[in-house]
């Protein structure tokens, strides 16, 4: 991986390429917080929270924060032109309509079919599963950004330790090593980061990949 960019950075970039224009996009907690500041200016999207924001502009300079403008994660955010702000009944009738385009959630492991685990945290007290079994259950697309490893063990797990949040399968999985998509035929590795070898990536992924055929250096 390049020394020059952040993990996080690389991968909220990474996972900025995929938002395309005229959609609406909902960001979770963590990592997904992040890609606002990399979307490009020419893709025009509806930045979606699920406390109840359609809209989402960037972070606020400091000192012009609100305190009724919060993403998923209590960070201040603004508030586009023509945004909206409503109850959790309706942000969730959003959801579970069917009419979020693409979700990006973070993750604490997802399986070798394709399922994430985000809720839990052995140990630690966690506020709950929140909105994530609604999103994966709901949204269109659902990209999953996180680390790739956690204190040297693999995140990509064959069998995830922890309870699946959803057995739906995510569309896309983004890390700091690579991008990979689950398909029926098991985890498929497209990309690799820039000086990240294959060698490096199948070495830090317990779950098998199979390498695409169209494998090139991940596009950020």
């Amino acid at each position: 991986m390049s020394e020059a960019m952040d993990p996080k950075e690389l991968i909220a970039r990474r996972v900025a390429k995929e938002l395309k224009s005229g959609t609406l996009v909902n960001l979770g907690i963590g990592i997904p917080t992040l890609v606002p500041q990399y979307i490009p200016r020419d893709v025009d999207i509806a930045l979606d929270s699920e406390n109840g924001l359609v809209g989402m502009g960037p972070r606020p300079l400091p000192g012009f924060e609100n305190v009724n403008l919060t993403d998923a994660g209590a960070s201040p955010v603004t508030a586009l032109p023509g945004a909206a702000a409503f109850d959790s009944a309706m942000s969730f009738g959003l959801i579970r309509g069917g009419h979020v385009d693409v979700t990006v959630l973070g993750g604490l492991e997802v399986d070798a079919k394709g399922r994430l685990a985000n809720w839990m945290i052995p140990g630690k007290m966690v506020p709950g599963m929140g909105g994530a079994m609604d999103l994966l259950t709901g949204a269109k697309r659902v990209i999953v950004a996180m680390l790739h490893t956690s204190k040297g063990e693999s995140k990509i797990k064959e069998i995830s330790k922890l309870p699946l949040t959803s057995i739906r399968v995510v569309s896309l999985i983004v890390t700091e090593l690579a991008v990979i998509e689950p398909t029926t035929e098991g985890l498929v590795l497209k990309e690799f980061a820039p000086g990240v070898s294959v060698e490096e990536i199948m070495k830090n992924t317990e779950a098998r990949l199979i390498i695409s055929p169209e494998i090139c250096e991940m596009r950020i």
